[in-house]
């Protein structure tokens, strides 16, 4: 590994970890999902737009954006579901692009597909948590675990963030990658599912 990877493999394993957390129980765990999202992106934010001249200062702000950022998820969760559906749309469209065109979509094409995920999710709340905690936890563990192993190519892409927005730029590390993670997305749906479904008819027979 270069000097210069910022996500070594210690950091690698722990997003082994978590993406497989997210494939196979996103649905049950999503508040706890939520508040980890919340927490980096306010910590990210606050490091953002509050100027610091020391690591205690910088440290203090990013706590206080994290731990802002991480209660605004939780708490407003209907909120957090719609940009659930919107990140999952914007997804789709870079993924659905980059197989008919190549390169960044259109923006009226992400936008209207960032505002039928919203409406979508408020909708279908379940269904879409689960779809996206599993495909999302799913395309972690498969390029996680590749940066773990030493693949130099995936830790440039999680390093450059081309994993989260540009799926099939990352696929080309190798061919079987994008069949990997659809078979294991879908094993991740299905688990997931089947969890709920089953906890579902658990409580219909302890209320009766």
């Amino acid at each position: 590994m270069t000097q210069a990877a910022i996500y070594d493999i210690p950091v690698a394993i722990v997003l082994v970890v978590g993406g497989a957390l997210s494939c196979f129980a996103g649905y049950r765990l999503f508040r706890s999902v939520l508040a980890i999202g919340g927490f980096a992106v306010g910590w990210w934010l606050a490091g953002s737009i509050v100027a610091t001249h020391n690591t205690f200062a910088a440290i203090l702000v990013g706590l206080v954006g994290g731990l802002a950022g991480a209660a605004a998820l939780v708490f407003a969760y209907f909120i957090a579901v719609a940009l659930v559906g919107a990140g999952l749309g914007a997804v789709v469209a870079h993924v659905v692009w980059s197989v008919i065109a190549g390169g960044d979509p259109p923006w009226l094409l992400v936008v209207v597909l960032v505002i039928l995920g919203a409406s979508g999710a408020v909708s279908l709340q379940r269904y879409v948590i689960v779809v996206s905690t599993a495909f999302g936890g799913a395309w972690m563990t498969i390029v996680a675990g590749l940066a773990a192993a030493g693949n130099r190519f995936a830790q440039a892409s999680i390093d450059s963030h081309n994993w989260v927005l540009s799926p099939f730029a990352t696929a080309s590390i190798a061919d079987w990658i994008p069949i990997a993670w659809i078979a294991l997305g879908l094993l991740g749906t299905t688990v997931q599912l089947g969890i709920t479904a089953r906890r579902k008819r658990k409580k219909k027979t302890t209320d009766e």
